[in-house]
């Protein structure tokens, strides 16, 4: 069983060398999406013969399709690797295990060809989403009165309409497929140029493309509705809370493989209870 960790990451190089470190195993590589707003070169130093940095980065912007274009880069360079995976699994810098190595692998032995994703329908259980897709965003885009042109757009043109006859659903943007999955996402994405298109102006985007295409393929028997991460939003913000010594026994009475997120300079004692005890 063999997994590429991707991680996408845009600060603090030495937290990403922690969770690099805590999830090392013979049969992982670890492929690096370094936001290209962010010097490279803290980075670089995190050199070893399975981890391998994506060439093709993106600038990326929270809430704008250019962080599904990160992603969507990321796949196809671990696609068109010499290795395949049974897994890749997407983590942000701030992930951290709450199993140990040997347990997250043991986990995907024993649970082949599976789609862990929080997968949501969006016109029953997640309607908040709703705007999202009848209305216009310019999130992906930079220009000055960007802000008055969405308004207007959504004035005077009718809501828009899922591409494709596609049933969208979806929710938190991490998760763990398999390469055949990551495989089918690619192609699809480019062959329906369309469905691009309508998720460029899509707020959150990262949040529902990649459930939906799966969903409204034949790979939707596979999907499993968990995406194997422990994610707290009780506090109402925009990002999830961030977990410090506090949390422990949460996290670690959680049931999931990995939680996020975390943040070394906020409480890194943390880091080190969770290695001891698991490591």
């Amino acid at each position: 069983m063999k997994i590429a960790h991707l991680i996408l990451t845009h600060a603090n190089p030495l937290q990403l060398k922690r969770l690099i470190q805590r999830l090392a195993h013979p049969n992982a590589d670890f492929y690096i999406h370094v936001d290209l707003k962010t010097d490279i070169k803290p980075f670089i130093s995190i050199n070893s013969e399975n981890i391998k940095f994506i060439k093709n980065r993106i600038s990326v912007h929270w809430g704008a399709y250019s962080i599904v274009q990160a992603t969507v880069n990321s796949f196809e360079e671990i696609l068109n690797s010499n290795h395949k995976y049974d897994y890749i699994n997407l983590l942000s810098g701030q992930d951290y295990p709450i199993k140990s190595t040997a347990a997250i692998h043991h986990f995907f032995e024993n649970n082949p060809g599976k789609a862990f994703m929080h997968t949501l329908s969006v016109a029953d259980e997640w309607q908040e989403a709703i705007p999202r897709l009848t209305k216009y965003h310019l999130c992906n885009y930079h220009f000055a009165g960007k802000h008055l042109v969405e308004k207007y757009l959504n004035i005077l043109l009718p809501s828009r309409k899922m591409p494709n006859d596609l049933v969208p659903v979806g929710r938190s943007q991490w998760f763990t497929i398999t390469g055949e999955h990551a495989q089918y996402i690619v192609a699809y994405l480019q062959e329906n140029k369309n469905v691009r298109r309508f998720f460029e102006l899509t707020w959150g985007s990262d949040e529902i493309v990649f459930q939906t295409i799966l969903f409204n393929s034949i790979y939707q028997k596979d999907m499993i509705n968990d995406n194997l991460r422990y994610i707290d939003w009780s506090e109402g913000k925009a990002s999830p809370k961030t977990f410090t010594m506090a949390d422990l026994s949460t996290l670690l009475h959680s049931g999931k493989l990995f939680a996020r997120k975390f943040n070394a300079n906020v409480d890194a004692a943390i880091f080190d209870e969770l290695d001891k005890l698991l490591y």
